[in-house]
This record gives structure tokens, sequence and C-alpha cells, in this order.
């Protein structure tokens, strides 16, 4: 990856023997592999069977966990953070687990719209809950940074699985919880 990141570098027209750039394509190379590190990552690792007993059947909810991704399509950072709910059925899941689960698949290329699916259907998966609601808002550096450079603009996703879905009561109070 080093060498790729060589060859961008000249390929914009910079030199690599300039003092700033000397060190530029390893620590490129060191920082993809940190911001991609969800690809390392396996969900037995990351849950540690932190799945316990429980007869709570009342919503958990984590809010504002941050997150960082890169744009599959552009290789560019989005910034937001993401709130994630379930109703269990029997188990709850270790808490800093659902912030795992986030990063995991934030610490991919993705696009939001498949990173809010993928979590919601991973903690459905894990838990077995009677329903799951995950909302995500971001930032996006390919809309700000470049093309339509809108400076303000915040994308929204939402995933209602279970009770979630069928239940307005159940979507109506996730949504005043995170507000």
């Amino acid at each position: 990856m080093k060498e790729q990141y060589a060859q961008i570098i000249e390929a914009i027209g910079e030199d690599l023997d300039r003092p700033g750039l000397k060190d530029t394509p390893l620590r490129a190379a060191k920082a993809m592999q940190y911001l991609t590190r969800g690809y390392q990552q396996t969900l037995d690792d990351v849950v540690n069977d932190a799945l316990f007993p429980s007869d709570c059947s009342e919503m958990v909810l984590v809010k504002d966990i941050e997150l960082y991704s890169l744009c599959e399509h552009h290789l560019l950072p989005f910034i937001g953070k993401a709130h994630v709910a379930y109703i269990p059925d029997g188990k709850v899941l270790g808490l800093s687990k659902v912030a795992r689960i986030v990063d995991m698949f934030a610490r991919r290329l993705q696009i939001q719209e498949q990173l809010t699916v993928q979590v919601a259907q991973t903690i459905q998966q894990v838990t077995g809950a009677a329903g799951v609601g995950v909302i995500i808002e971001a930032k996006h550096m390919c809309m700000m940074m470049r093309g339509v450079e809108k400076q303000n603009s915040v994308m929204k996703t939402s995933a209602m699985l279970g009770s979630f879905r069928s239940q307005q009561a159940t979507r109506n109070e996730f949504l005043s919880l995170i507000r």
C-alpha cells in the first residue's frame, strides 16, 4: 500500500523527496489500515460473549455513538452519530458492544444507507430482540469538500425492524428519546 500511495502522490505532481512528504506514503498506508480496520474484525470478536440473560422487555437505547467512516464512492470521510435501540427478548447486549458493532461496520468502505441496515440487522441477529431501531445522521465530506460543496447538509437514515416497524408507539418512543 505504501508504494501505491507514493505513486498517487507523484501522480498529482508532488515531489516525494520534499521533506514534508518523505514518510507520507507509509503514514498514509498505516492510516488507511486503521480507518478500515473493520475488515479485520469479526462479530464474535466484537461481541465477545457479552450477551446476558435479562427479564427486561423495555427499550434499551444507546444514543449519540460517534462514527467515522469512508465513503466507498470517493474514499472521503463521513462523520456523524448513531442512535441504536432494541427491545430485549430474554437477552441484553453489553453496553459497549453496541458501539463496537457500529464501529466494526463504520470502519469499512461504506455508504450510510447500508451501514444503518447492517447495524440494525446485526443487533437483531445477536440479541434476538423483539425489535431494533437505528438512526444515523452524518456529514459527508464528499458533499462538503467537492461536488456541490454544501457545508450544512446532514444525511439521516433509519432502519426499523420488528416492533419498531410494526408498532407506531414503539417507533414514536424511540424518535422522542433521541431528540
